[in-house]
């Protein structure tokens, strides 16, 4: 029984770290209990979530884009977070940084910012709800987290 005990522990131990958030991707995402750091609702439709990661902390989820850009304009102290926004037409996570976003007034997001957010231009033109959105900068959706120029 002794020796049993520390293999025990050490399985314990390899699953919890297995299970913890990673620097290298998104966390997964509970849309039947996971809530939006800013808002608290639900975050319930993959199509418009986003989220932040950083080794050591939890992941903080979101159910609009408008909210994570809400979010990340309060003042707050410094973590080294990873920003991620779904593709509207895929549901992939994808780095807030790689990301196009667009403004649709047609499109109704959770919180009604009508952010709309694609891995990529093939994504955005492949999807309808692109059309008649207005191109939005990265950096006035994910403010510090925008490579110069985007």
């Amino acid at each position: 029984m002794r020796t049993a005990l520390p293999a025990f522990a050490l399985a314990v131990l390899l699953s919890l770290v297995s299970c913890s958030n990673s620097a290298d991707g998104p966390a997964p995402l509970d849309t039947k209990n996971d809530a939006c750091a800013w808002c608290r609702m639900s975050v319930s439709d993959l199509r418009f979530a986003a989220q932040l990661t950083s080794p050591g902390h939890e992941p903080k989820f979101f159910d609009d884009a408008g909210c994570l850009r809400d979010w990340l304009k309060a003042p707050r102290e410094a973590a080294p977070w990873t920003a991620w926004v779904t593709d509207h037409r895929t549901k992939e996570w994808v780095k807030a940084q790689d990301a196009l976003f667009t403004k649709s007034p047609t499109v109704q997001t959770p919180m009604n910012s009508g952010l709309v957010a694609w891995a990529s231009a093939g994504s955005r033109n492949a999807d309808p709800a692109a059309a008649g959105g207005t191109p939005v900068p990265a950096a006035e959706v994910i403010g510090p987290f925008a490579p110069e120029g985007k």
